[in-house]
């Protein structure tokens, strides 16, 4: 097999995605290439192609022996054992049972090193944050929440998520090192420098430099993004999306925004905005003006902020607002659960707002499931049923033949778990893997 059609071969099988026939044609012996997240070709050694191939399908569970290796690679027997001796040596893999026999001498099943290292990630929502620490197999395996305001600015929010990951580090038995950070923000996040821009509901945060601040501490990499793709890359990974190759995510919080997912990889679009659907404006002509200082933004009028301020005219909640002074997303939940009629009819006219935006998104991207989650839809069934019903009404026949539009069951975890996908598909991406591996852990890198 000649070296560009095995290069081919291998980046297709980590990438999912098939290169059109000019770029293969450019590929020879000397060429060393990868196709980058953009879609594009970018240089790279065929040695590190071939052992982050190896290192994928055995750490994903595609491959469990070197036979399996042989087969889904097309590399002959005596490569793979010589890339598989490396990532061996390197820690990253680990020799474990024989298993079954097929004729000859029963292989050696091999498993990933999940334990060499640790993820620290953050994913921050409007008023709260949950901090942990993942393996590197994506596991989150300690998990803490916290109130917070992220509308106070970077510096409190950053210094709360360090001393919550020292905690966690303190008083975890196992100690493996740090090997990078993975942090959800919500608002747009230009992905390569890691920085958000201009979020409407951030304050003080546009083009903070996130990663400086956090490597400051830690001196590892650190990846940053707009909180909604971490959520949609959690429920593709480990959620309900396992297995689907084209669906959205919504979250429904104080604000409203969504993350996409084109054929088995999240989508961010030229600068890392795509899913921003909060601030697609409304039918409605009520004159509500968003943070963002447009009118009558979808999440200006249905999400939890608009919903909130509109539910203290509810009977129940009236009283609970005269007492307290405020009201929360739980008061709504409080109110829809003992059939307050005036929140579930709130509720479901917010579903029928959101379900015409998304109809537009459905007819547009045609995805095969809707995952809706985000605290507000968790609150009942009538803003679901809102969203479902006008769906199917607007869409084209053909894009809603086979939809599925379900409520996420790990809303106060899918958001962590896809910070630490983040940072894991970054880690062991060819081009990240030759400028760490052979150092033993990317710590001491800012970036990769």
């Amino acid at each position: 097999m000649a070296l560009s059609e095995l290069c081919f071969r291998l980046v297709s099988l980590r990438c999912g995605k098939l290169m059109c026939a000019r770029s293969l044609s450019q590929c020879s012996g000397n060429l060393k290439w990868e196709v980058g997240n953009n879609g594009g070709v970018s240089v790279l050694d065929p040695r590190l192609t071939t052992l982050s191939a190896v290192l994928d399908l055995v750490r994903t569970g595609r491959a469990a022996t070197r036979p399996e290796l042989e087969t889904l690679t097309g590399l002959g027997r005596k490569l793979v054992a010589q890339r598989v001796g490396e990532l061996i040596e390197a820690g990253l893999l680990r020799e474990d049972s024989f298993g079954p026999s097929t004729g000859g001498r029963a292989p050696r099943r091999l498993r990933f090193a999940a334990d060499a290292g640790c993820l620290l990630v953050a994913h921050y929502g409007a008023t709260g944050v949950g901090v942990g620490i993942a393996d590197l197999s994506g596991a989150v395996v300690d998990l803490v929440h916290r109130d917070h305001h992220i509308a106070d600015g970077p510096e409190p929010a950053l210094a709360l998520a360090v001393d919550l990951w020292e905690m966690l580090l303190e008083r975890r038995a196992q100690k493996p090192p740090v090997w990078g950070v993975g942090i959800g923000v919500p608002g747009p996040v230009e992905f390569s420098t890691a920085r958000p821009v201009s979020p409407p509901i951030m304050p003080g945060w546009h083009e903070f430099d996130i990663r400086d601040r956090v490597h400051q501490r830690f001196e590892v990499p650190v990846w940053v993004d707009n909180d909604v793709n971490a959520m949609a890359l959690g429920e593709l990974r480990a959620g309900e999306a396992r297995g689907v190759q084209d669906f959205l995510y919504l979250k429904i919080g104080s604000g409203i925004g969504a993350g996409l997912v084109s054929r088995g990889s999240l989508h961010r679009g030229a600068q890392g905005v795509a899913g921003d659907v909060g601030h697609t404006a409304t039918r409605e002509q009520r004159g509500v003006i968003c943070r963002c200082g447009k009118t009558d933004c979808l999440e200006a009028v249905a999400g939890g902020a608009a919903l909130i301020a509109s539910a203290g005219r509810s009977g129940i909640l009236a009283r609970r607002l005269a007492e307290r002074g405020r009201l929360a997303v739980d008061d709504l939940r409080y109110a829809a659960e003992h059939g307050d009629p005036e929140i579930i009819a709130l509720l479901t006219r917010s579903g029928r707002l959101v379900g015409e935006m998304l109809a537009s998104v459905v007819n547009l991207f045609n995805p095969s499931l809707v995952i809706v989650g985000g605290h507000v839809a968790e609150v009942g069934d009538a803003l679901l049923a809102g969203v479902r019903q006008t769906v199917y009404e607007r869409s084209l026949p053909l894009a809603t033949r086979d939809l599925r539009i379900v409520r996420s069951m790990h809303s106060d975890v899918v958001g962590v778990t896809g910070s630490a996908f983040t940072a894991i598909d970054e880690l062991f991406a060819p081009a990240a893997l030759s400028q760490w591996m052979d150092r033993g852990s990317p710590a001491g890198l800012r970036s990769l």
